[in-house]
């Protein structure tokens, strides 16, 4: 076909040579053809590589696209095939890739020229043309593979369940298919297709014909399926039951034009041999009647003269196309065509007449209503005695609904073929020799080997060379017993490692019992194998093992009290006890009673229904100590399935219990911590004062030493304390800090130490301390000196002993802090005067760290400066590039009786009042304050911490006179004093001041 193509396009343009290029299964290769005026073109060139050098069709097929190589000798696509082509006289190729309808890769079509030179228009429609040609060719060609294929399935499938289909044509009426089954029911060859309707009836008495009709026109007048049970009565006296299904077919009408439908042989066969050689007989004898018999069969006959003139058409024909005798004489018949395939359709015609040849094919034939079917046509021609055609017959079958039957079953194959590929586990299908015919995805993949490698698996290294001698005498045994089989063995994967597979093979068998084929499943069993041999290898250490496991097992009898049985010595040293001892103790005595309630709860009615179950528990050891467990239940059941003993154990889980609780109290500790936070996010200066700070800090900071950091307010004490922390080996742990003057007297000791529910009105639960959450991290105590003397002391005892009992309970809580503790008091005084408890000051004053203040840091005020101005400019989104130098030398002559808070705050709201890119600051700020101001900020900065209480009382009732008894804001004591208004407040009530006499009436 393709060579009659490639000489039909050869025979429109002088000088051009055709071939034709199929690609391979792999899609690597296209192999040449068809080449018919080009003698051992085929043979030379082989094939092509579709790839970006491989030539023009290869190339073109790669690209898929159109590729016209103008010269072949210049062009670079063709240097590995340019030296077989030159000598046939080719200088240019034009090729254009083949594609199917859904756009696959089919191969190539090359016209090629002796002359280099470009194609023309007619040249570019001609390749376009023969293109589209040789592509529905091939393709059809494909699809025709397919179809026969599935029908081949369908065919063995009917055979095996010996059931047949069948299109009944209500119009005509008689059989319109049938399956080859249906064929062998009554006694056909299936070559001969269906029956003639007189020839159906025939097989059936005339009670069962009259009853199957009435179920016909039943079904046709209410439009219900037909289910019938038949006799075929054979010629030669047997018989044959069958069961006949059919479902009706309407059309757009609503009228009933065909059943579809099977039928079921349920008895022996019956030939119909005898009724059809009468058939025969009678159609032979008269003309007439042999018409009659061919306007009555359900096909669509005709004849042609040998030319190809068709003389005659059955009345079925007729009245398909709706055309007169007349209409359809000749070359009419043309009309009833599709118009996209009438010409196609005369041209095929004239080539087989030309042949003197048998053909067929399918055409798209219009009914009279205007609907297009497929039919397949058979034309056979009438030879005298010296071969020349006398007249040619023919006949056309509708397979519209095949057709559609085909349609489905490929895609039905298709879905197949995916379930296949899907299950989970390597499928082979073998022939009855034990020859491997088909394999799934799974086991190309697995093995890494093509089909045609695995044929010949017993000689390739697929099998584990130690199993396979059993493999083959196993399998070898099953083929010839005809039995199915199991063997396990280990198979190679693709990367080179061995897999245990159980192998299981099932023979198919036919109607009369013989093998038809083999089917295969491998399914992995590696895991099981590995558990297999940790089974054997870890059953006799079991026992060995319970002795010395790290759990605490127990085993406990099915009764309603679970009477305790059995503890390991392991279970029974925590607790405490003999084995005696543990069976008659409550169990009140050892399970923590917050717990009891709840584990009750949780268990009772897994205990009752016999079901496994776990939950967690504290249990008291023998030290006194409640421990988190996690406790699994198991029940053990006899044959008859009662329960015969739970077996319990025990697993310690308090470490990560603990571990959570941490981490839950880190994460408040450290959200509180986030709220808290500093305002500066790193130390700036490099002053000498401050360089021998940090110096102090770096060797201070690795130890576990209580710190004492010392400094007037704003000098970022509490930004020392987090350096010191972060240079720790506790850096990782939390950082928890408390500012001792900001709580309130009562509540000091539960900030620090917990209190547990019901301590005091208000305590609804128990809550950790800042002690707790800083277990072996780091606790920052700021403003120290404001803590009240009973909370000194638990402090105290705190630093001594590593232990506290939290507010409300009686148990020793044991923790690891390092204490960093600040103030801007002087201790000293403190001491003296009995307001600070001297031996809680050595315990705090192991490293005393005094902070300079910011007039001792001038060095540092311009970096501090640039600093803070960047920092809120960015805030207000500003831009600030220079800072005037009289604003930095005012700056650095100024006090800073705030320190570096003031210095923050100054910049602060020099940035916000800035207009344009430099910073300034009104001069006004840092002017000298009034000499009463002066001389009181200054004792309160050098002094105030190092006086007596009488002093100190003094000084801030100067301060409440001053300022009319206002504490808080700008102009309030605690501002002109210089401390916060906390710690202000603190130092009142701890000195018995009564503020109110100091405001205004």
């Amino acid at each position: 076909m393709l060579t009659i193509i490639a000489r039909l396009v050869e025979s429109q343009g002088d000088g051009l040579f055709c071939t034709i290029w199929l690609l391979d299964e792999d899609g690597k290769y296209l192999h040449c053809s068809a080449a018919p005026s080009l003698p051992g073109f085929i043979a030379q060139i082989g094939r092509a590589e579709v790839c970006a050098k491989g030539a023009s069709c290869g190339t073109a097929v790669y690209r898929r696209e159109p590729l016209y190589v103008t010269d072949i000798l210049t062009d670079p696509i063709w240097d590995n095939y340019r030296d077989r082509v030159l000598p046939y006289g080719i200088r240019s190729a034009w090729s254009r890739p083949l594609f199917t309808r859904e756009g696959k890769s089919l191969g190539a079509f090359s016209i090629h020229s002796r002359e280099p030179r470009s194609p023309s228009a007619a040249d570019l429609q001609l390749i376009e043309n023969a293109s589209d040609i040789i592509g529905i060719a091939i393709e059809r060609h494909l699809n025709e593979e397919q179809v026969r294929r599935t029908e081949a399935y369908l065919t063995e499938a009917e055979r095996l369940s010996h059931s047949g289909s069948f299109v009944w044509d209500v119009h005509r009426p008689g059989p319109a298919y049938w399956s080859a089954e249906m064929c062998r029911i009554h006694g056909r060859d299936p070559s001969q297709g269906p029956p003639l309707f007189e020839e159906d009836r025939s097989l059936q008495s005339a009670e069962d014909w009259a009853g199957l009709m009435a179920a016909a026109e039943k079904s046709m007048r209410e439009k219900t399926d037909i289910d019938y049970d038949s006799q075929l009565l054979f010629p030669d006296g047997s018989t044959k039951n069958i069961r006949i299904v059919a479902h009706p077919v309407m059309n757009s009408d609503g009228d009933v034009v065909q059943f579809v439908g099977t039928t079921i042989d349920v008895t022996e066969q019956r030939r119909a041999k005898a009724a059809l050689e009468t058939a025969l007989t009678e159609i032979r004898k008269s003309e007439a009647r042999l018409r009659t018999i061919i306007n009555t069969i359900p096909v669509m006959a005709w004849c042609a003269l040998p030319d190809g003139f068709a003389e005659f058409h059955n009345q079925r024909w007729l009245d398909y196309t709706g055309l007169s005798d007349e209409e359809g004489r000749g070359w009419g018949w043309r009309t009833a065509i599709h118009p996209e395939d009438s010409q196609a359709a005369v041209d095929e015609w004239r080539d087989i007449t030309a042949s003197k040849k048998p053909g067929e094919g399918e055409r798209l034939i219009r009914r009279f209503d205007g609907e297009y079917r497929w039919h397949m046509y058979r034309a056979e021609p009438l030879l005298d005695e010296q071969g020349n055609v006398v007249r040619w017959y023919g006949t056309l079958t509708d397979i519209e609904d095949r057709k559609r039957a085909e349609d489905r079953l490929r895609s039905s194959e298709q879905t197949f073929r995916q379930i296949v590929n899907s299950i989970p586990g390597l499928v082979s299908t073998l022939t009855t020799s034990g020859e491997i015919e088909f394999v799934n995805n799974q086991t190309l993949e697995y093995l890494g080997k093509p089909l045609d490698e695995l044929k010949n698996w017993a000689v390739s290294d697929a099998v584990y060379p130690d199993d396979l001698p059993v493999v083959i005498d196993t399998l070898r045994t099953s083929i010839e017993t005809g039995q199915p089989t199991d063997v396990e063995l280990r198979l190679r994967r693709a990367d080179g490692i061995y897999r245990w597979f159980l192998l299981r093979r099932l023979p198919q068998r036919e109607s009369h019992g013989h093998i038809v084929r083999w089917y295969t499943l491998l399914t992995d069993i590696e895991d099981r194998k590995q558990a297999e041999d940790n089974i054997r290898r870890s059953e006799a250490e079991l026992r060995q093992i319970l002795d010395f496991t790290p759990q605490y097992v127990a085993v406990l009898a099915p009764d309603r009290d679970r009477t305790r049985l059995y503890a390991n010595q392991m279970a029974l040293d925590y607790l405490g006890f003999t084995l005696e001892e543990w069976q008659n103790t409550d169990r009140h005595e050892y399970i923590h009673s917050d717990d009891w309630e709840r584990v009750a709860r949780e268990t009772q009615d897994k205990l009752l229904r016999g079901l496994p179950h776990e939950f967690e528990v504290r249990l008291r050891g023998k030290d006194g100590k409640y421990r988190w467990f996690l406790r699994r239940r198991n029940p053990v059941r006899d044959e008859q399935g009662r329960l015969t003993r739970w077996y319990s154990a025990a697993t310690d889980i308090d470490d990560r219990k603990r571990a959570e609780q941490r981490l839950r109290d880190e994460n408040i500790a450290l959200r509180e911590e986030v709220d808290q936070a500093s305002m500066f996010e790193e130390i700036v200066g490099s002053s000498a004062a401050l360089r021998g700070v940090l110096s102090q800090v770096a060797k201070v900071a690795p130890t576990d030493s209580t710190v004492l950091i010392l400094g007037e307010t704003g000098t970022g004490k509490e930004l020392i304390a987090r350096a010191i922390h972060n240079r720790s080996n506790r850096s990782t742990r939390p950082f928890v800090r408390v500012n001792c003057a900001a709580i309130p007297q009562s509540l000091i000791a539960s900030e620090l130490f917990g209190h547990e529910k019901g301590a005091f009105t208000g305590a609804t639960q128990r809550r950790l301390g800042r002690f707790e959450l800083a277990h072996e991290g780091t606790l920052f105590l700021d403003e120290v000196g404001e803590l009240p003397a009973e909370t000194q002391i638990t402090l105290l005892r705190v630093l001594q002993e590593r232990e506290f009992e939290r507010v409300g309970g009686s148990r020793p809580i044991s923790v690891d802090v390092r204490v960093l503790a600040a103030t801007n008091r002087d201790l000293n005084a403190a001491v003296g005067s009995g307001s600070f408890r001297q031996d809680l000051f050595y315990r705090l004053n192991v490293f005393p760290l005094e902070i300079p203040p910011l007039r001792e840091r001038a060095d540092d005020i311009p970096v501090l400066v640039e600093y803070l101005v960047e920092r809120y400019a960015k805030k207000v989104g500003k831009r600030i590039t220079n800072i005037k130098k009289k604003t930095l030398e005012q700056f650095q002559a100024y006090a800073w009786p705030g320190n570096i808070r003031e210095l923050q705050n100054v910049v602060e709201r020099a940035v916000v009042l800035s207009d344009g890119d430099t910073f300034c600051v009104d001069q006004r700020w840092l002017e000298p304050k009034h000499p009463f101001e002066s001389r009181l900020s200054d004792t309160t900065e050098k002094a105030l911490r190092r006086l007596d209480a009488d002093r100190e009382k003094g000084i801030i009732e100067a301060a409440l006179a001053e300022t009319g008894g206002r504490i808080a804001g700008p102009s309030g004591a605690a501002a002109k004093l210089g401390i916060p208004r906390q710690t202000l407040d603190s130092r009142i009530d701890i000195l018995g001041i009564n503020k109110n006499r100091f405001k205004s009436k």
